[in-house]
């Protein structure tokens, strides 16, 4: 029999429908935009249009490299090809860096960051465009260098994702703050930069994004972590005191030579009983130097060391078992309290960098879409160190994520894994991307990370 619907089951039906769509709405992965793929065709037609050019850029970069805090040149490069590409660009923000502003309409602020500092190091990789460079050190002393940490990757996809993006601005809306940062190989640079107005001379970010060459993922593919990404880093000078003598009358003495062997096997002991175990650290004495001859009780021995953290309370408890230790060990020894070792932290120190889970979360979704399931790779917490982790640190607490770029030849990759042969790593004089593949997946991806943020709802 039928009748006519009442009111009542109208409603009901409403809110069935209703419910469903919620349900349905609930079932999509909530990326911020579900289509933000759908630009892709357009994307690799303008990463292939500019790969030429940007490839000549990157070439002269790695012709032309310099060292931490003299960036000159480079900055220059940097800001001329942003200019170019119609960005507002302002100068010498920290020392040599760069801030290049693309605004397209009301919405968020991207902040896009790529280093620009190369290293003391003479380039041993055979290119036809290897570094011939020759300077002088802050110390005075000649030295070759090199980008054997793949800046001059980085600094190209920088300008590729500006290129590209000022093109398709009908897929994005919002602001892109390009970033080239001096020093971070020195770990000064992100400080400087934020302490000379990044974040209130200029946009200030929602979000911070970054990239970095990986010598051991393939070219093509990336790697990304969530959390904690890369370690606090701080390097520690010790002065062990002693008195000097005759080697043949060492009771004559107070030997430095012994007390710093005591010292450097105790501080073994600080990670493995004084730090909770599931912490992670590391105290490893990279150098240590004194003496001038076979029978000489020399008066003092100095240490070099590297500490490595993720918790700034870990690192706190490093800096202060080490005062303690050596402390202790010295007046052991019978030295007074004004001849124990002297301990000092260098203020070139890195914070750890803490990837936002869900912003790194938000940008895997996106790469998987854009390169396939299989091109994004989980990767684990390094003890590595970064200064891109500072642009996270600030009152603002903006959500910042590095993620890997994968620069070597897949074939490489695959021999390495089953011959157990390392592959030439970062800051090696060997090391040298795939120029191609690498730049075409850091522009892509920088790009994706970018309309995805930014992308019109």
């Amino acid at each position: 029999m039928n009748r006519k619907p009442s009111c009542r089951d109208v409603m009901n039906n409403s809110l069935l429908a209703l419910c469903a769509g919620v349900c349905v709405l609930l079932s999509i992965p909530q990326t911020g935009r579900a289509d933000s793929a759908a630009a892709k065709p357009q994307v690799q037609a303008r990463v292939d249009a500019e790969y030429g050019s940007l490839f000549e850029f990157y070439k002269d970069l790695h012709c032309h490299p310099e060292l931490s805090l003299h960036e000159e040149r480079t900055s220059k490069q940097v800001a001329n090809q942003l200019r170019a590409a119609g960005l507002e660009v302002v100068e010498k923000i920290g020392g040599y860096g760069v801030v290049g502003v693309l605004r397209n309409g009301s919405g968020p602020v991207v902040l896009v960051r790529a280093d620009m500092d190369a290293l003391p190091v003479k380039e041993q990789t055979g290119l036809p465009y290897a570094s011939q460079v020759k300077t002088k050190d802050e110390h005075g002393r000649e030295v070759n260098v090199m980008h054997a940490c793949g800046h001059d990757i980085h600094m190209t996809c920088l300008v590729g994702a500006a290129r590209v993006l000022t093109t398709l601005k009908d897929r994005w809306q919002g602001t892109v703050v390009f970033v080239g940062q001096p020093a971070e190989e020195r770990v000064r640079g992100a400080r400087r930069m934020l302490e000379d107005g990044l974040f209130t001379r200029f946009p200030k970010p929602d979000f911070c994004i970054a990239q970095h060459v990986s010598f051991d993922i393939p070219a093509g593919a990336i790697g990304c972590t969530e959390g904690f990404a890369l370690a606090n880093s701080d390097s520690v000078d010790i002065v062990v005191h002693g008195a000097g003598g005759h080697g043949a009358m060492p009771h004559k003495s107070k030997d430095p030579i012994v007390l710093s062997a005591q010292i450097v096997l105790a501080l073994q002991t600080i990670v493995s009983r004084e730090i909770e175990p599931v912490e992670p650290a590391v105290i490893t004495v990279g150098s240590i130097h004194g003496g001038s001859k076979y029978n000489i009780i020399p008066d003092e021995v100095r240490l070099q060391l590297t500490l490595r953290s993720y918790s700034d309370k870990v690192r706190d408890q490093q800096i202060a078992a080490i005062k303690r230790i050596t402390r202790g060990l010295a007046l052991a020894a019978g030295l007074p309290e004004d001849r124990v070792p002297e301990v000092s932290v260098a203020p070139e120190n890195a914070k750890a960098t803490y990837n936002d889970p869900p912003l790194t979360q938000r940008l895997m979704r996106v790469f998987g879409a854009w390169l396939g399931q299989d091109a994004v790779k989980s990767r684990k917490a390094s003890m590595g160190a970064e200064d891109f982790g500072l642009y996270g640190r600030t009152k603002e607490r903006v959500p910042i994520c590095i993620f890997w770029l994968g620069s070597v030849d897949p074939k490489r990759v695959a021999e390495a894994e089953r011959s157990g042969q390392p592959l030439s790593s970062l800051h090696s004089p060997l090391y040298a991307p795939v120029p191609e593949p690498t730049i075409k997946t850091g522009v892509t991806t920088m790009t994706a990370a970018v309309m995805e943020l930014l992308g019109k709802r």
